[in-house]
C-alpha cells in the first residue's frame, strides 16, 4: 500500500481524510473557516481597486451582506465557496459521508438564503453578481470585466436619466 507524507505523518492513501480527526479538531479547523475577506475575495477586491473601482466591503446596511457593493450603482458581489453555497450540488450531495443530514440541510438552507437574498435585491433595483471562488481563481480578469461591464451599464442608465 502507498503512503502519503501528512502533517509529518506517513498515511495510506486510501484513508478517507475526516478519519484522520478527533471531533475536536475538524470543529476547530470547520471553526476557523473565515467568511469574510477570504483568499479569493481579496483578490477580486485588489484587483477592482487597481482598476480605480472603489467600494464597501461587507455592507450591513445592504440585505444579505454583499461582500462587495456600489452602493452609487446598487451593485452588490457575493463571493461564494463552492462548498457551502452547492456548487454542482447534486453530485457533491452524493459523496458526503459524514454528517450528511447536517451538511445536506445546510448547504441546501444556504442556496436557499442565496436565492431569496438575490431575488429581494432584485426586487429593489440592485444587480447581483455571484461569482464562484474557482472562477476568481482561473479567470480573475474576466469576473473584473463582468463587474466593469455593469457599472458602465449602470452608470449609463444614471446618466441618461439625469439629461431627461
Amino acid at each position: 500500500m502507498k503512503s502519503q507524507l501528512l502533517f509529518g505523518i506517513y498515511i495510506a492513501k486510501n484513508i478517507n481524510m475526516s478519519d484522520l480527526m478527533k471531533r475536536e479538531q475538524r470543529s476547530k479547523i470547520m471553526r476557523s473557516i473565515k467568511s469574510k475577506n477570504t483568499t479569493i475575495e481579496v483578490r477580486l477586491a485588489k484587483a477592482l481597486w487597481h482598476k480605480g473601482f472603489r467600494y464597501r466591503k461587507n455592507d450591513k446596511s445592504i440585505f444579505g451582506t454583499p461582500d462587495l457593493v456600489f452602493k452609487k450603482y446598487k451593485i452588490a458581489i457575493f463571493i461564494d465557496g463552492e462548498f457551502f453555497h452547492g456548487y454542482n450540488w447534486e453530485q457533491k450531495k452524493l459523496k458526503l459521508k459524514d454528517n450528511r443530514e447536517y451538511w445536506i440541510s445546510k448547504i441546501e438552507r444556504n442556496m436557499i438564503r442565496d436565492k431569496n437574498v438575490n431575488e429581494y435585491l432584485s426586487s429593489k433595483g440592485w444587480k447581483v453578481l455571484r461569482f464562484w471562488g474557482q472562477k476568481i481563481k482561473s479567470k480573475l480578469q474576466q469576473c473584473v470585466k463582468e463587474i466593469e461591464n455593469e457599472i458602465i451599464d449602470s452608470h449609463n442608465k444614471i446618466f441618461y436619466l439625469n439629461k431627461i
